[in-house]
């Protein structure tokens, strides 16, 4: 849907994914003419993380949208099972010690994001621009001041918010350098589809072993979504469908094992995740915002991306929809979006570094075959223990390490 000519947008929001979706919707729900321009016609995608921990759920609720999730494909995660050389180590069963009514939930993304436009499209001050790419920016001297479309058409602005993802078009344009952090692992992401319940009764498990270290858990619409670890210089290896399995099988207790050989059928090829972790150096300058990914690409560990984008959301639209609706630009507003970075910047920079610290663990399992061995034969034994450990660690990486602003 093209927006009218009548309506001006006191801001373009670009990408609806959600940070953009949520935020756009925020931002039109009290008042504030947005347009929301997504280059996709369609929002679904190879790999959308799934996994909304506390501080997702945090920002939705915060944001009056908790009621959404019942109506879309969803699952409550029943917990965490970690297996090393075929051996279960623990399990941990959700909500690890926090809030019983906010267990970490799956929920379909792309549903979730459709939910947030369909919602956001009931008010008369919100319009959106979908399969139209933004292809540049517009300047009025040295201020950003609205963006142009891939068909020619120009959108002028007050605030232009970046929210396209870790390869933002508009953060490139903006001459705005993107400072990266090392990863030593990419991900190889498989989705299996099968009639039959898993044997990981809705736990999201971790197999490492000789073969290597794959993830597994029961997706919100349906099926198995499954990640494997390579190496970031290794290429993807040429396996076939029962190639991968036997890999698979090769690291899972034989129930598991037994399954997967069962329905190996179902197992898609694998997409290439390249794992990009990093900072923009700057999340805002005269007339534009930075948000979600296109601000600081996350790791996925924990599922962060979209649990730290809908914290993002929920503060820029505390911060600005003051100033907005009342009418105020310029340099007023080039002081709230300089706010709403250094309040979200201290968060995002600690989850980073404990998604690296997790990461490390993980890699020193998978490349330590002594501590594997050593683990496994005494998992009876420390299991309960190394569980109890592991669910503090996790806290923070579940409930966030800011507090958000509670509504209006």
């Amino acid at each position: 849907m093209s927006a009218p000519l009548s309506h001006r947008p006191k801001v373009v929001v670009v990408g609806a994914g959600p940070a953009g979706a949520s935020l756009a919707l925020l931002l039109a729900r009290g008042g504030v003419a947005v347009t929301l321009v997504e280059a996709g016609t369609s929002l679904e995608r190879q790999f959308r993380g799934e996994a909304l921990m506390p501080s997702g759920l945090e920002a939705l609720a915060a944001m009056g949208l908790l009621e959404l999730i019942p109506d879309l494909p969803h699952r409550p995660l029943v917990g965490w099972r970690f297996v090393v050389n075929g051996q279960e180590l623990f399990t941990a069963p959700e909500p690890l010690g926090g809030d019983p009514s906010r267990p970490c939930t799956l929920v379909s993304q792309p549903a979730l994001l459709e939910a947030l436009l369909k919602l956001a499209g009931t008010y008369p001050s919100f319009a959106i621009e979908r399969g139209q790419p933004v292809v540049d920016l517009l300047w009025q001297q040295e201020r950003l001041a609205g963006v142009q479309l891939r068909d020619g058409r120009q959108l002028p602005a007050d605030l232009v918010v970046g929210c396209d993802g870790r390869g933002s078009l508009v953060r490139q344009k903006a001459g705005l350098a993107l400072q990266s952090s090392p990863s030593p692992i990419d991900l190889l992401w498989f989705q299996l589809a099968s009639p039959a319940a898993s044997p990981l009764t809705g736990c999201f498990t971790t197999l490492v072993g000789p073969e290597g270290v794959f993830s597994a858990f029961e997706s919100a619409s349906g099926g198995l979504q499954l990640g494997w670890v390579v190496g970031k210089s290794k290429a993807t290896p040429e396996l076939s469908r029962e190639g991968w399995i036997e890999r698979m099988a090769a690291l899972s207790p034989p129930q598991l094992a037994a399954w997967l050989r069962q329905w190996s059928g179902g197992l898609g090829a694998p997409s290439r995740l390249t794992v990009q972790v990093g900072l923009a150096e700057r999340w805002c300058q005269p007339g534009l915002l930075l948000l979600g990914d296109a601000a600081h690409p996350m790791g996925p560990v924990r599922a962060q991306g979209i649990n730290m984008a809908l914290r993002d959301a929920w503060v820029a639209a505390r911060r600005l929809l003051p100033l907005l609706s009342s009418g105020c630009s310029g340099a007023a507003l080039d002081r709230v979006t300089a706010q709403i970075e250094a309040e979200r910047r201290p968060e995002i920079t600690a989850m980073q570094t404990l998604q690296a610290a997790e990461a490390a663990r993980g890699e020193q399992l998978r490349q330590q075959g002594w501590l594997r061995g050593a683990l496994a034969i005494a998992a009876p034994l420390v299991g309960p223990a190394i569980a109890a450990h592991w669910s503090q660690q996790q806290q923070p990486l579940r409930q966030g390490v800011a507090q958000l602003p509670g509504p209006p």
